[in-house]
């Protein structure tokens, strides 16, 4: 127990180094591009003391160094400053942004996890079969297209052409439950063939490492049927690299799903940071690229923690 305790300290310790070299680099970045902010959100018809005056606002006329110091304190205790564009708070821009970028995930989480390990465990039952390569061969073709591909021909069977749901996928805060459902059906979809992918083929060959065991053909001269072999025995056994892509997905889902919140012009936190790139409101882009990269390291680590105590293996690591 002390092992694997001392195991979760190192991996909180590196994701804590890791969020902070991240949040250099995001510094960094925008203080590497080009042109005055100042000048940029104010335009040219602005007095030259009136750009004064807003740089100090901004505290851009102190060292870059200090300004790091600052907004990285502000932003642990939960102050993103307020937007470039409008005034208001970053924080509140965020928050209901990323929520509903998590609603969209889980929503798709729902329909990808459970399809998609139901699939590995079939492929892996039906190995080397008509309908495991059958399985294959789709879930590499939905790994090859990009998501903005299967987002438009999605759009064009199922919004164009039949008009069963709609092509944009927008909501606001009044509405209810089945209408958000409604609206981000598309979306949904296309995420699930991408996720669901990724899952499956990770999941079947998760399982068909296992069955190599000696314990599984030990099982089978026992004359255990093949199929509770796989469900009670192997898939439990394979959980460890599962869970692992499972988790790295579901960070997908919620940080790398900009493309496809830009095509349905879906109002999640994706969508915002690029909005807030084009207007130059470098408040937004750095709290949500740091928003982004924190949820998203999280993911990973609770990965670890869970792969660590699922597999015995990894728990005597003195890594």
């Amino acid at each position: 127990m002390k092992n694997v305790l001392m195991l979760i300290f190192k991996r909180c310790g590196a994701s804590l180094i890791t969020i902070f070299i991240i949040s250099l680099i995001i510094f960094i970045g925008v203080e590497m591009l080009p042109g005055d902010v100042a000048e940029t959100v104010l335009g040219q018809g602005a007095t030259p003391e009136t750009v004064e005056q807003f740089r100090k606002a901004l505290k851009l006329d102190l060292p870059p160094h200090i300004r790091y110091g600052a907004w990285l304190n502000d932003f642990v205790h939960g102050d993103f400053g307020n937007s470039l564009a409008n005034g208001r708070p970053v924080a509140g821009l965020i928050g209901w942004r990323l929520g509903n970028t998590l609603f969209l995930a889980l929503s798709t989480a729902m329909i990808a996890i459970p399809l998609a390990l139901i699939l590995g465990m079939i492929a892996a039952f039906y190995r080397n079969t008509f309908f495991d390569k059958l399985i294959s061969t789709t879930t590499l073709s939905f790994i090859s297209f990009p998501e903005f591909f299967i987002a438009y021909i999605l759009i064009s069977l199922l919004s164009v052409k039949f008009n069963i749901f709609p092509s944009l996928a927008v909501i606001d805060p009044e509405m209810g439950l089945g209408s958000r459902i409604y609206a981000i059906v598309l979306p949904s979809l296309t995420l699930t063939f991408v996720v669901t992918a990724h899952m499956m083929r990770q999941t079947r060959a998760a399982i068909i490492n296992v069955l190599a065991s000696a314990y599984i053909e030990m099982a089978e001269i026992k004359g255990i049927r093949r199929l509770r072999i796989i469900a009670l025995h192997a898939f439990p056994n394979s959980l460890s690299p599962v869970i692992n892509v499972i988790a790295v997905n579901m960070a997908y889902l919620i940080v790398g799903v900009v493309i496809v919140e830009v095509v349905f012009v879906y109002p999640g936190l994706g969508q915002l940071l690029v909005d807030s790139v084009a207007k130059r409101d470098l408040p937004v882009v750095q709290a949500s690229g740091l928003v982004f990269s924190v949820v998203y390291i999280f993911l990973n680590l609770a990965a670890d923690i869970l792969s660590m105590l699922s597999n015995p293996r990894l728990r005597q690591s003195q890594i």
